[in-house]
Parts: structure tokens; sequence; C-alpha cells
């Protein structure tokens, strides 16, 4: 489950207008928009506005499969070829390597480097992918938007237990967040007509106003408590979606950063000789920005919207593509000293 968390102020920036009646419910309603103070806005309000402005992105199909990963399972011996000599040994860890040709029962992951297919397991790539946000977002955007974090039913009121009969929520679709009531210190949020989640199952989309250490056209804020990033134009967000950000051991550092290097594919590597030992070859989309912390594709999971790095920003390989040509358009990276976009790393509340 998502770490529990305190309760956030609801809403997108000030500039972004919300339609009177997306008040909270223990708020006053504004001319008798809400039927009821304790259950939400108006069963007109949502059927006028049922879902988000925003353009779901599809998977980048061809770059979802443009490589075979496989994850190594245990300590294993890397051979000169199929049945060969030792010329080195990959320990045990979170390990994962690219197929280059598979012979009988050995598969080669670089040129003159073969291991056994018993040791290889399939990696299965995350389809996920985030949204292109309206030109206008102000106007566009009539109520704040969350995704959803787990499949769960919709409890028919803030606080109750979801029944069998009630709507079914898929994890990663996106809903509008009309209304939030508090129960028992938790945030309840209303999705739909009589359709509540709570806070521990939703990830908001939470743009911030621009900082004044922002010095790029094109930046990034990665909120470290909702687990999304969101890319700007300026003032204006052009585009987001969830990420991974790193574990609690292995925190990502909030601050002011600039990309300062970024590769197509790199392999990363850490915690040699140590339990979380961990070996990744090719990681795709791969822009760094603070130290060994990077934004990049993961191949390797698709539990984004949670905590789960080593410290750098994990994004879906569709996201991470899109991310790293939409800073390509404004920077050349193959001018030393040549900064890129700025990334604004925070934390917009706090686990609990």
């Amino acid at each position: 489950m998502k770490p529990l968390r305190r309760l956030l102020t609801l809403g997108l920036l000030a500039s972004l207008t919300l339609l009177p009646a997306a008040v909270h419910a223990d708020d006053n309603c504004l001319d008798a928009a809400c039927e009821d103070s304790s259950h939400g806005i108006a069963d007109e309000l949502i059927n006028a506005y049922p879902s988000p402005a925003v353009t779901q992105m599809l998977p980048n199909e061809q770059l979802l499969y443009d490589r075979v990963y496989r994850r190594v399972n245990g300590t294993t011996a890397i051979l000169d070829a199929p049945g060969g000599q030792p010329v080195g040994t990959l320990d045990a860890g979170f390990n994962f390597v690219t197929v280059h040709a598979v012979e009988g029962d050995w598969t080669m992951i670089n040129d003159s480097q073969w291991v056994p297919n018993a040791v290889l397991q399939d990696a299965a790539v995350s389809r996920f992918a985030g949204v292109r946000l309206p030109e206008n977002p102000e106007e566009s955007l009539q109520y704040p938007f969350a995704w959803v974090l787990v499949h769960t039913r919709a409890s028919q009121t803030p606080g109750a237990e979801p029944l069998t009969t009630d709507p079914l929520y898929l994890r990663y679709q996106v809903v509008n967040i009309y209304d939030s009531v508090e129960v028992d210190g938790w945030r309840w949020y209303q999705v739909g007509i009589d359709q509540w989640i709570i806070q521990t199952q939703i990830a908001k989309f939470l743009p911030v106003e621009r900082p004044a250490e922002i010095d790029t056209e094109r930046w990034v804020s990665v909120d470290l408590y909702e687990q999304v990033m969101i890319a700007y134009e300026g003032n204006t967000p052009v585009y987001t979606s969830l990420v991974s950000s790193g574990m609690s051991d292995w925190p990502t550092n909030e601050g002011f950063f600039h990309v300062y290097v970024r590769y197509p594919r790199t392999l990363m590597s850490g915690a040699e000789g140590k339990p979380d030992f961990y070996f990744l070859e090719e990681v795709p989309w791969t822009m760094y920005f603070d130290g060994d912390i990077a934004l990049h594709g993961a191949y390797w999971h698709d539990g984004f919207g949670y905590r789960r790095s080593h410290g750098c920003v994990n994004l879906s390989i569709t996201d991470a593509a899109w991310l790293y040509s939409w800073a390509s358009d404004e920077f050349d990276f193959s001018v030393d000293n040549d900064l890129g976009p700025a990334v604004y790393v925070y934390s917009s509340g706090d686990y609990r």
C-alpha cells in the first residue's frame, strides 16, 4: 500500500479556475450547488465534466519492445561462448541484461558473453504512460485530477466500506477530484456520483508556481509526496505522469538542479558486495541531474506512483522517451557545459 500521508490542500495553482461548486464538503456550498454538504457536489456538475480534459498518451510500442530484457537470478558465471570458458561472474542481486542472441540453452548478453537460459527470467515492461495537458489548463481543467493507484471499488460515502456492486476503478485510471472530505484523519476524494476513494489510493496532479530559482524556459518538477512529475514550458504545465523515486534508505534529494548529461542507453550498477547490489544494462532515456541521480526509463517494474528506487526518478519508457525528446528541442547537449532543463524536486506533504 502507498505510505499513509497527511492532509494536503486540494486544488490546482491559484491561476487554475475551479467551478464555484467544486468546494470541500466541509465548506459552505455556493448557490445551492451541493445536494448534501456531507456527500459532495451536485450530480449535474459531475455529469457536465465526467473526466479530466487531458490527452492520454499511448504506449510507444516501438520503444517498449526494441530490446529483449531479462532478469538474472542468482550468482551467474559468464562464459565466452555457449558452454565455453568463464570470463566473469555476475553476483546475485537485482540484475537485468539485454538479449543479443539465443543458441540452444544459452543466451548472449554482450559480445563473447553468454549465460545459461535457465538463470534468466522475463521482464514485464510497463505499458503505463502519462498525459498531455490542454493548451490552456487554467480554462480547461475545471477540477483537479489524479491517478488511481490500485484496483479499487469506490465507496458510496466517505469512510464507508465499498460493496461488491460499487464501481470498480482500475490502477492508473485518471479521474477528476470533485470534492474532498476528512474522515477519521484521512482525506476521501469524490471521483464520481456517490463514489469516494481514500487518499492512500490516489496520486494527485498538483502544479506549482514557477520558483524564482528556475532559470530555463523548460523545466521539470518532481513531487516526492504524490510521486508525480510535471514538465513545464514557462509557467504552463504541458505533460505529467507518475514516477517512482528513491526509497527511505536511498532518498531522492530535494532541491534545484539541472540536467547535466544524458544518454539514450546507459549501464547502471551500484552497492557492489552488498545485499542490495544491482546491475542494469541499457537503462533507456537517462538524464542525470544530481550526481548519479537521474530521470530515466525503467523496464523492470510497473510500480509507478510508489517509491522503489535507489534514488533515481523512474519513469515508464514511454514517458522517459517523451521527456528526453522534449528536452532535446531546447538544449544542445553536444556543447560542453551547456546545462539542460532545470529540475525542481520537492515534497508537497509528509508521509505518516
